[in-house]
């Protein structure tokens, strides 16, 4: 058995940015022109007119205060509010490969390898933009990985079950080095004309690259334990699929087809599950909450971090403790936990514990402890 270690990690970020009073200015102009048109309606009281949107009520709800998008003019159009990618000829790079690539490229040059020290190419993300041929594979060629690549799907927590995945194939021996990348483009799936959810998602891609310990050539990260759990639940969910034009409606445009939650009852369950999660976890690998240096949590809503974090450490986590990248990306599903874990852990000393979490639709949850090995 091998010792896997994660060596690089990479971001992503697109050059676009909605902050909140922006994306405000956009939802209330499409609301108002909804409650216009349908004034008659809502006199006859057969329509319950949309409320506007605010900048206290989108940060008091999530912590977010703007996001990064792949495509800012078609969200901001109230005549469109979702994002407009080109179509792109299949002989061209899909646009999550190219992303991912731009992640996957820092991850090798942070660890000093090449694409001939890895051997596989997980891409762990919500959404594929396509059915096959796999995503994996279009970024396995375009990096020049030889062995072999798989498309996973956990929704927001792929990336930690991705790296699990990876972990132990390099421990068993069947791989040496594996690049596990998370292109989030979040904001395609998002129902930007829904107030409950508008501002949650942003874009962005992340890639780690985890190998044996001993081909190390600087400072990483021992993967300690991995540890995943999956219960069932709609209280998060997407409908759309391939057999979206076998149903009755057909592609007729659906809420159902884009993100739903029950935001409530999502905070209720998911919250205490995640918490007994990471405390069980690290229970069994005999360490401590006080031993934690670090909670690189997923960046879906800062009260349900708050309230994790001090679940699990027994008192309020410092802001180094538990570092937020949410304010600036907003929720970016798998992609999460690995920008904060980018961003926050090169100050790690020696010997340092640390631990990964993400989770989300599934209900999922996966978490990976980490120790710090300073060159």
């Amino acid at each position: 058995m091998y010792t896997a270690a994660i060596t690089g990690t990479g971001v992503f970020t697109p050059s676009q940015t909605i902050t909140n009073a922006e994306l405000v200015t956009a939802f209330n102009a499409y609301a108002d022109r909804i409650n216009a048109e349908k004034a008659e309606e809502i006199a006859a009281g057969d329509f319950e007119p949309l409320q506007h949107s605010s900048e206290e009520f989108i940060f008091k709800a999530s912590g977010i205060e703007q996001r990064y998008v792949m495509d800012k003019a078609g969200v901001l159009n109230p005549d469109i509010m979702y994002p407009q990618l080109p179509q792109r000829d299949d002989s061209e790079p899909g646009i999550m490969a190219e992303m991912a690539l731009d992640a996957a490229k820092k991850a090798l040059a942070q660890a000093g390898k090449t694409a001939a020290d890895v051997d596989l190419v997980i891409c762990a993300a919500s959404n594929m933009e396509r059915a096959y041929p796999a995503v994996a594979i279009e970024i396995q060629q375009l990096l020049g990985i030889k062995g072999f690549a798989f498309d996973m799907n956990v929704a927001c927590s792929s990336a930690t079950f991705g790296i699990q995945a990876a972990a132990d194939m390099i421990r068993s021996g069947s791989v040496r080095a594996a690049l596990v990348v998370n292109p989030e483009i979040c904001s395609g799936h998002l129902e930007w004309r829904d107030r409950d959810c508008h501002f949650i998602f942003g874009d962005v891609a992340t890639a780690t690259l985890l190998e044996r310990a001993e081909d190390a050539q600087g400072d990483y990260f021992e993967v300690l334990s991995t540890r995943c759990a999956t219960e069932f639940s709609n209280n998060i969910r997407n409908n759309n699929g391939f057999l979206r034009r076998s149903r009755p409606d057909g592609v007729e445009d659906r809420r159902d087809m884009q993100f739903m939650q029950n935001g409530r009852k999502v905070f209720k369950e998911v919250v205490p599950m995640v918490s007994q999660h990471i405390t069980d976890h690290i229970q069994d690998n005999g360490i401590e909450s006080s031993d934690l240096k670090r909670l690189w949590l997923h960046q879906a809503n800062k009260s349900m971090n708050d309230f994790i974090g001090k679940k699990v450490l027994g008192r309020t986590p410092l802001p180094d403790e538990q570092p937020n990248i949410l304010q600036d990306y907003a929720n970016t599903s798998s992609a999460g936990s690995i920008i904060a874990f980018s961003k926050h852990s090169a100050d790690m000393a020696d010997g340092d514990l640390g631990l990964i979490c993400s989770f989300g639709a599934g209900y999922s949850v996966g978490s990976v402890i980490l120790r710090r090995h300073s060159a």
